[in-house]
């Protein structure tokens, strides 16, 4: 009983950190090394699809946002900017590492003003 109340506390706290942190396995006997880093960016996707699907307070003046950290180990994981992700995990994978360390932490970001709106104001 004791362990069940322990395991959906990290749940909870995994919820609100909104935050993905997986060592996935690069290599597999019975599948192609690509497919599986394949696999790992369907996974990575998948996960940023549900987490851009979430509500926002304000989805007028916000919009979701990622910090991603990607690397062989979670000791030497680099920060990259989400636009870069795949192409850092295709690095990893090109240093032949056998695993891959993902962090990817969701954010709420102000939307920056369009140039346009702030000339409005300043006329007026």
């Amino acid at each position: 009983m004791v362990q069940e109340a322990e395991t959906a506390v990290e749940i909870e706290t995994d919820q609100k950190d909104k935050k993905m942190k997986k060592i996935f396995k690069l290599t597999d006997e019975k599948k192609h090394e690509d497919r599986v880093l394949e696999a790992v960016k369907n996974d990575i996707r998948k996960y940023v699809k549900r987490e851009k699907k979430k509500k926002l307070a304000d989805a007028k003046m916000t919009y979701w946002d990622f910090d991603c950290k990607v690397g062989a180990s979670p000791e030497n994981a680099e920060v990259v900017e989400f636009d870069a992700l795949i192409k850092a995990l295709d690095a990893v994978k090109a240093t032949g590492a056998k695993e891959c360390y993902v962090e990817i932490l969701a954010k709420v970001v102000n939307k920056p003003l369009k140039e346009e709106v702030i000339n409005e104001e300043g006329e007026a």
